[in-house]
């Protein structure tokens, strides 16, 4: 059964970095994408940054381009997003997901999210100004 954990949010200031884990176990797929999303209090959740094994593509939204670096650590099983420069705006629920189906879809796109098929529960990320 695949599950996802993640931990690793927080409470920072504007300016200020974050790095989240997304522990995976019982992932029984060699090619998969994973993915982060955020959902903010009355929007959308919506995609963050995108990762495809096992070539280890990279896919992110305009706004996370040049901030956030998402990246696998395949000894640990586990997915990383390194945020930086954390904005008001960042603020939210985060929470990883994977997808079997290939290939990965663009991150930027809502119907993205039907790709998925597993999800953590979620980590909260606050920014203050």
């Amino acid at each position: 059964q695949v599950q996802l954990v993640e931990s690793g949010g927080g409470s920072v200031q504007a300016g200020g970095s974050l790095r989240l884990s997304c522990a995976a176990s019982g992932v029984p797929y060699r090619s998969y994408c994973m993915g982060w999303f955020r959902q903010a209090p009355g929007k959308e959740r919506e995609g963050v940054a995108a990762f495809s094994a096992p070539a280890g593509t990279t896919d992110y939204i305009d706004s996370a381009k040049g901030r956030f670096t998402i990246s696998r650590d395949n000894a640990r099983n586990t997915l990383y997003l390194q945020m930086n420069n954390l904005q008001p705006e960042d603020a939210g629920i985060y929470y990883c997901a994977i997808a079997s189906d290939r290939p990965c879809l663009t991150i930027r796109f809502s119907d993205t999210l039907r790709q998925y098929t597993h999800w953590g529960q979620g980590t909260q990320v606050t920014v203050s100004s």
